[in-house]
């Protein structure tokens, strides 16, 4: 596996997105603790999670303590695993999302992410989406205070736009070290969000990061979800591996910034996604799959093998106790 940095820190080049462990569809616990055990295997170091990914209406955490268990339970070295969360979003039991990004929120949800994680601070703690009802500077602060006090040891942003990475910059310092945002051969709309993460230094974590590609032959028929990516088809034919591999391999010859958070539900599935690390496309190869790949904003709702959040909507209403906005 090859690795790269996120602050001062070396971590698998491909980490494994935790989510559709834990909500619809998810998979029995042998399964789930079986594809976390996996990708360790593997040699991914990077497990992202979130206090909000579970069933609708359920009590938050139920990612969090399904990685916790997973860890304890995997019988080689967790030593170098970074686990990162998230805070500041809910599902509520009608199955949408809400975003909540009031600083003693944050402070509560945090300290309870890292009582159900365990150990003595969270790795990598996240801002899961700006509160359009909040200052942002006011939810960032309140992972400044969390980083004061110990309980995170560093912090990352999600969902944000290029005004509010800089933002988060001004704050935190090179205690900031990562942003998630959906980026794929589908959705490009992030490109000026990872350009800007190369020049100050920080990971880029596409969320969603198989969007627009077909089911891997790995999981039952292959078909193609959207007919302007054909070319990571042909390609993956060529060098006889799913296409999803080649996404991957794609996203990580974007930037040496980029380190895909893929989800999965099986073992063979994270398997897969982990061989991305070690795919090696020529440079004529990549162009075509730029070239193939979605124009920057020319949209296309994310497809993958796995469930993902549902794509960004429109602001919720103000002020509510648990405002409304949808997945991501």
């Amino acid at each position: 596996m090859r690795h790269r940095t996120l602050g001062s820190l070396r971590v698998s080049a491909i980490g494994l997105g935790a989510m559709p462990l834990s909500i619809e569809g998810r998979p029995d616990e042998r399964r789930a603790l079986a594809t976390v055990h996996a990708a360790l295997d593997a040699g991914v170091t990077l497990l992202d999670t979130a206090d909000s990914y579970h069933l609708p209406g359920a009590e938050p955490g139920h990612n969090e303590l399904l990685v916790a268990r997973a860890l304890a339970a995997y019988g080689g070295d967790t030593a170098d695993v970074l686990v990162a969360t998230k805070g500041g979003r809910g599902r509520p039991s009608d199955g949408g999302w809400t975003v909540h990004g009031d600083p003693r929120h944050l402070k509560s949800a945090a300290e309870a992410s890292l009582r159900r994680l365990g150990g003595e601070a969270i790795g990598l703690y996240q801002l899961h989406k700006p509160d359009p009802a909040v200052p942002f500077e006011e939810s960032v602060g309140a992972l400044r205070d969390l980083l004061d006090e110990g309980k995170i040891r560093l912090a990352g942003v999600s969902n944000t736009d290029v005004d509010q990475i800089r933002a988060a910059h001004r704050i935190l310092g090179d205690r900031l070290v990562s942003v998630q945002n959906r980026y794929s051969p589908a959705v490009r709309d992030s490109e000026a969000e990872l350009r800007l993460c190369a020049e100050l230094g920080l990971a880029f974590l596409p969320w969603s990061p198989l969007g627009g590609i077909s089911r891997s032959s790995l999981d039952g028929p292959s078909r193609q979800e959207d007919t302007r990516l054909g070319a990571f088809h042909d390609v993956a034919r060529t060098h006889a591996v799913s296409p999803q591999r080649v996404a991957l391999a794609w996203l990580l010859a974007r930037s040496p910034a980029v380190i895909p958070i893929p989800g999965a539900s099986r073992p063979r599935t994270v398997r897969d996604s982990a061989g991305a690390a070690d795919l090696v496309l020529s440079a004529r190869e990549l162009e075509r799959l730029s070239s193939a790949a979605v124009p920057v904003g020319g949209g296309a709702r994310a497809v993958s093998r796995t469930a993902v959040e549902p794509a960004p909507g429109p602001p919720p209403p103000r002020p509510r106790p648990a405002r409304r906005a949808v997945g991501g």
